[in-house]
């Protein structure tokens, strides 16, 4: 059986710089009937064991380490026995938020992760964070974008350990560059595609955020 992408909305609370904001998060799972992927381990580590039905789990997979993004992944990994895997240009954000459980194993860019039959390639995308990345699937004509890129522009760059130049450069250079029919699953949010996301980037620039 082919790898499919189910969907999952989490919700709880962002935390960063002193400030807090609810939010909801899009968690990813990529797999078949017997093993998955998850990307984002966001907020309910029940939530997301429930949903994966008995599947194993062979990895979570961290989009970057905003507390919103992986504040549930040392539970789903201690229910599961998956390894947590984190770029490690964001263990500084990681450890403010588990400063007492460093993740399993690194990713970095160009490495490939298979399940189910199908290949997901790490893209190193810093901006948001140091240590962002994407997850291309181009069996499953996606990409995993986290908070890297949004439909209608950049993930946010105001806080500390990002920075807007950085991001515009991850994304024209790392993602815009993928077939325009790629579908663009977000950390947050709906979807979009590479192709509506692509000519808006002057834009982007412009309004400089």
């Amino acid at each position: 059986m082919a790898a499919r992408i189910d969907h999952l909305v989490t919700s709880g609370t962002f935390a960063l710089d002193g400030g807090e904001w609810d939010v909801d998060n899009n968690v990813w799972i990529i797999g078949d009937d017997t093993e998955a992927i998850v990307i984002d381990a966001a907020h309910d580590a029940a939530a997301i064991e429930a949903a994966l039905n008995g599947r194993t789990l062979r990895a979570i997979v961290c989009t970057h380490a905003h507390n919103d993004h992986i504040d549930a992944a040392p539970a789903l990994a201690g229910a599961t026995g998956a390894p947590v895997l984190l770029h490690p240009d964001d263990l500084p954000l990681w450890k403010q938020t588990h400063p007492d459980r460093l993740p399993d194993g690194e990713l970095a860019d160009g490495q490939e992760l298979e399940i189910a039959g199908t290949t997901l390639q790490v893209l190193h995308t810093p901006g948001h964070a140091p240590g962002a990345v994407c997850l291309y699937a181009p069996g499953l004509s996606t990409v995993f974008t986290g908070d890297t890129l949004f439909q209608g522009g950049p993930g946010a760059t105001g806080r500390s350990f990002s920075h807007f130049p950085t991001i515009v450069a991850s994304i024209r250079d790392r993602l815009l560059t993928l077939p325009p029919e790629t579908n663009v699953r977000t950390g947050h949010g709906d979807s979009t595609t590479i192709g509506a996301e692509a000519p808006q980037l002057d834009e982007w620039i412009a309004r400089g955020h």
